[in-house]
């Protein structure tokens, strides 16, 4: 759910510039709590989120084939059209 490498890479950051400081342990509590902010933001991957546009793209291109379908089977059940 958490993209690990952001984590990383904000912790590098983080971590190059507390070098030149005495608080050591501020790293590992602010990687802590960027870590819990996160997962209380209810994300999703890229990855998840690209297979969940598919779906619905699949979805939205078999709707629309299923009303096209829809409006020719009520065309041809008019009455006037000939058939029953």
């Amino acid at each position: 759910m958490i993209n690990p490498k952001l984590l990383d890479e904000m912790s590098a950051r983080i971590s190059s510039l507390l070098a030149a400081t005495p608080a050591g342990d501020i790293e590992k509590n602010l990687r802590a709590a960027l870590a819990g902010l996160f997962a209380k933001l209810d994300l999703v991957t890229r990855e998840e989120f690209d297979v969940q546009r598919e779906v619905l793209t699949r979805t939205r291109e078999k709707l629309v084939a299923l009303e096209a379908r829809v409006t020719e089977l009520e065309a041809l059940n008019k009455p006037g059209s000939g058939q029953k």
